[in-house]
């Protein structure tokens, strides 16, 4: 008899519900959350400026541009996957709208276009490469880093005899471009890059799609163990090669972002990002090994940079430390999902 009642009472243990606050507890984004509070009101209590709503909009600026990459680059770490070009990818797109605008003289909006063709080719060759050739990620994306680094050094060089293309705000439609990607929204007396609007809308469309679409759970799937998922018939290569295309276009309108706003760009625009985006991405409790992760996150992540890199301008500290805090931050976001994964698969046993 009590081997009888034993059984459904193991049944019912199983069947459990998960209570409210272990559910909160392996949230992806809570470490990344109660960094950005403690962060902001470390600033905030040392700081006016820093609080003032000037000061919001200051240090929202470098945190959005990045933030719409990190989100993009928090789905493919989340798809178990690394895109090292990422970064010198904005300069790239950047550089060809200015050079396809000035130098070849056509509209901007049709240089826009060639950057984005160009941005998608990149990402779908590197998804490509990966899913075909079974290398990991992290080498082919490194050998593309390295090719789009003399590319984009050697052509600029070639078609406009300097390392800057310039003379973007010059070309034709500009005004329009300019309207689209640099302008700013006066918000209680105070003006915010419209790339704050892009950030947040790119956050959330890509948390609805990883929560809410077939496709998100196809990213998951992939992340966690790819072979498994092939064997429930998930189209991994697929999936794969969509996000390094996501991720490339994510690039693309940084880039375009970055080139309308300043009108100018270097040939080494964006060499070094690419760890910005990954390391924002892991603070916002992205898993190295795929499969976890989340987009807001991601853009906690960015946040966090965002207020470190103006917080220690107000506060007059040397600006060589801010480097040494971010990859302070990195080694307890890693731990912090270290145990936050070890919570998560223990909660589902």
């Amino acid at each position: 008899m009590s081997a009888t009642t034993e059984a459904p009472r193991r049944a019912d243990e199983r069947l459990a519900a998960v209570g409210p606050l272990r559910r909160l507890l392996v949230k992806p984004e809570l470490g990344a959350l109660i960094g950005a509070v403690v962060i902001f009101a470390f600033f905030a209590l040392q700081s006016s400026v820093f609080r003032s709503l000037s000061g919001v909009a200051n240090w929202l600026d470098p945190a959005s541009t990045l933030g719409i990459m990190a989100v993009a680059v928090a789905l493919l770490m989340i798809g178990g996957h690394f895109d090292l070009s990422a970064g010198v990818m904005t300069g790239t797109t950047a550089l060809t709208v200015g050079i396809v605008a000035v130098e070849f003289e056509q509209h901007i909006w049709l240089a826009i276009a060639v950057a984005l063709v160009v941005a998608l080719a990149i990402g779908f060759l590197n998804g490509w490469l990966v899913t075909r050739t079974g290398l990991p990620s992290f080498i082919i994306t490194l050998g593309t880093f390295l090719m789009l680094q003399g590319l984009n050094l050697g052509l600029t060089k070639l078609f406009t005899g300097t390392v800057t293309a310039a003379g973007i705000a010059g070309a034709a439609g500009y005004g329009s471009a300019e309207w689209v990607f640099a302008s700013r929204l006066e918000i209680a007396g105070v003006e915010f890059r419209v790339a704050v609007l892009w950030w947040v809308l790119a956050t959330a469309l890509a948390t609805w799609v990883l929560l809410r679409t077939r496709f998100g759970n196809w990213v998951f799937a992939t992340g966690g163990d790819e072979v498994a998922a092939r064997n429930v018939g998930v189209p991994a290569r697929r999936t794969t090669i969509t996000l390094f295309m996501t991720t490339a276009t994510a690039a693309w309108f940084v880039g375009v972002t970055l080139a309308v706003r300043l009108t100018s760009v270097q040939a080494n625009t964006g060499i070094g990002q690419e760890l910005i985006y990954i390391v924002a991405a892991v603070i916002g409790g992205c898993l190295l090994t795929g499969g976890f992760g989340s987009a807001v996150g991601a853009s906690l992540g960015a946040l966090i940079f965002g207020m470190t890199q103006l917080g220690i301008v107000y506060l007059r500290w040397d600006a060589d430390w801010f480097y040494f805090f971010l990859g302070v931050m990195l080694l307890l976001a890693v731990l912090a999902n270290r145990l936050v994964r070890r919570y998560a698969e223990a909660a589902r046993r």
